[in-house]
C-alpha cells in the first residue's frame, strides 16, 4: 500500500497481553464517570460541529481550535469504547483527557485539513455518506453511533449490532479460556476502524471518502505506511 492510497483517519490499538476473565462484567459500572462527562462533551461536540459547518461553508476551513476539540471528544470516546464494550481490548482505565495519549492502547489520529471543499460540506455528511451509514448501521446496531446520533447519552457505537455481538462472544471466550481470540480481535478492530472513519467523514473532518474496505488488526495500514518516513 502506497502513502497516497492510505486513508487519513488512523485508528490504532494494542491488545493487553493479560486480560481479566471477569472484569468485563463490571466495566459498565466503572465507566459511568466517563459516560457522564462524555454526555456533556457530545452536546458541545454537536454545537461546535454546527458552527464548523458554517465556517467551512464560508471560508473552506475548519477552525483549528474547534477541530482540536471535536477530535479530542472522539479520541476520548474511542478510548472508553475500547476499554468497554466496543472491543474489551484493555483493562487499563481510560484517562479523562481530550488530548492525544500515545501511551494508551487505543489511539485515534486525524490530520488537520488545511482546506475543505465548501460545496461538499453541504452533502458529504448525509447524502454522499448514505451508503456508508447503512453499513455502519449494521455494524453498530441500528446506527446508534456518535456520528449521526443526536442523543448524546448513547455516544457509543455498540448498540447490539455486529460489533456488540462479536465482543460478547470474545468476552465469553475470555471468561472460559482466559484468552482473547486474536483472529476475532483483529476483525473487531477492523469493524471499529470502519465506523470511526465514517464518523470522522460525517463530522466534516476530512473530504476523503471512506474506503469500502475492512482493514483488520490493531495497526492501521496508514500508520504502518507513514511511520517509517515520519
Amino acid at each position: 500500500m502506497t502513502v497516497s492510497s492510505v486513508y487519513p483517519v488512523r485508528v490504532d490499538a494494542s491488545l493487553d497481553s493479560h486480560l481479566s476473565r471477569w472484569l468485563w462484567l463490571v466495566k459498565w459500572i466503572l465507566a459511568i464517570p466517563h459516560y457522564i462527562v462524555l454526555a456533556f462533551l457530545w452536546i458541545a461536540f454537536m454545537a461546535v460541529s454546527v458552527v464548523a459547518f458554517f465556517a467551512i461553508l464560508i471560508t473552506g476551513r475548519y477552525p483549528r481550535p474547534m477541530f482540536t476539540f471535536n477530535l479530542g471528544v472522539m479520541r476520548w470516546s474511542w478510548r472508553v469504547s475500547y476499554y468497554s464494550y466496543s472491543a474489551l481490548g484493555t483493562d487499563r482505565y481510560p484517562p479523562f483527557s481530550l488530548a492525544e495519549e500515545p501511551d494508551y492502547p487505543a489511539r485515534l489520529h486525524v490530520p488537520y485539513p488545511e482546506h475543505l471543499s465548501r460545496g461538499l460540506v453541504l452533502v458529504n455528511w448525509w447524502l454522499l455518506a448514505l451508503p456508508q451509514l447503512l453499513i455502519v448501521g449494521i455494524l453498530a446496531g441500528g446506527g446508534a453511533w456518535f456520528a449521526v446520533n443526536s442523543d448524546t447519552d448513547n455516544y457509543s457505537w455498540t448498540g447490539g449490532g455486529l460489533i456488540g455481538l462479536l465482543v460478547l462472544i470474545a468476552a465469553i471466550v475470555l471468561a472460559v479460556t482466559g484468552r482473547y481470540p486474536l483472529g476475532l480481535y483483529d476483525f473487531i478492530l477492523g469493524l471499529n476502524r470502519w465506523v470511526l472513519r465514517v464518523a470522522a467523514y460525517t463530522a466534516l473532518m476530512t473530504d476523503a471518502y471512506p474506503p469500502f474496505r475492512l482493514d483488520t488488526g490493531g495497526q492501521d495500514p496508514a500508520t504502518a505506511t507513514i511511520a517509517p518516513t515520519a
